[in-house]
């Protein structure tokens, strides 16, 4: 993977992640070659119709996809991305220049959406206001009380301040990403431990008890699961 440093893309000493889906090879490695050129790490996804699971563990900060060929009904293809995003920005493109199907995704629940071909210096450009507009690049991360300060590596919930190492910080920040969701142990061995696959080791489940006790103890109700087959979540309300 090819990645050059730039402020656009920076989160203090972490690159922001776009995660790319184009039905169309080319146009994605396009897509996420400028992204990198622009300082952001990427992650090309596969058409959800070949597995679900990419899509549910990449730890992206943005979506930037084509909903407009492949595998479904496009209206159906934004909803069923505005639900694997969450909060997290969703980025809609459609290959010409169709006003109709640029106001039809944000209907759908796109949080922007142009008509990029030949255009890539905008669609950047949107990139980088949607992730300063949800807050993302000012490297704050939160839920219920936890607050998670990405550039100072800063974490407090209730107001109280928790003290954490270099990986227990990295799976919390993984898995506030994607809040009431499972992240699957291989995801984060990927995303923490930059490890493609298991080595056989229990490395996390080692730190996430570590990070269980120093989240959740002495709090009314604890935030870190384990979701039996699917990996841990992290809970933005108490259970019940």
């Amino acid at each position: 993977m090819r990645v050059e440093s730039n402020q656009s893309g920076e989160e203090g000493d972490r690159k922001l992640l776009v995660a790319v889906y184009h039905p169309l090879r080319h146009r994605a490695a396009t897509l996420a070659a400028a992204a990198e050129d622009a300082g952001y790490r990427t992650c090309l996804l596969a058409a959800p119709a070949a597995g679900l699971r990419p899509w549910l563990d990449c730890p992206f900060d943005l979506l930037l996809f084509n909903p407009f060929l492949g595998w479904q009904e496009p209206a159906e293809f934004v909803r069923f991305a505005r639900t694997i995003a969450g909060r997290r920005p969703l980025l809609a493109l459609s290959s010409g220049e169709s006003f109709a199907d640029r106001m039809a995704a944000l209907d759908w629940g796109a949080d922007d959406a142009i008509g990029w071909t030949g255009n890539l210096p905008e669609v950047l450009a949107r990139v980088a206001s949607l992730l300063r507009r949800c807050g993302i690049a000012a490297g704050q991360l939160g839920t219920a009380g936890l607050r998670i300060d990405l550039i100072d590596r800063r974490v407090e919930r209730e107001g109280r301040l928790i003290r954490l190492p270099l990986r227990e910080f990295d799976l919390l920040a993984n898995l506030a990403r994607v809040p009431d969701r499972p992240v699957s142990r291989d995801a984060l061995l990927k995303a923490v431990w930059r490890i493609d696959f298991d080595p056989g080791t229990n490395r996390v489940e080692v730190h996430m008890s570590r990070l269980r006790a120093k989240v959740d103890r002495g709090f009314d109700w604890p935030m870190l699961h384990t979701v039996k087959g699917c990996g841990y979540a992290l809970h933005s309300r108490p259970e019940g």
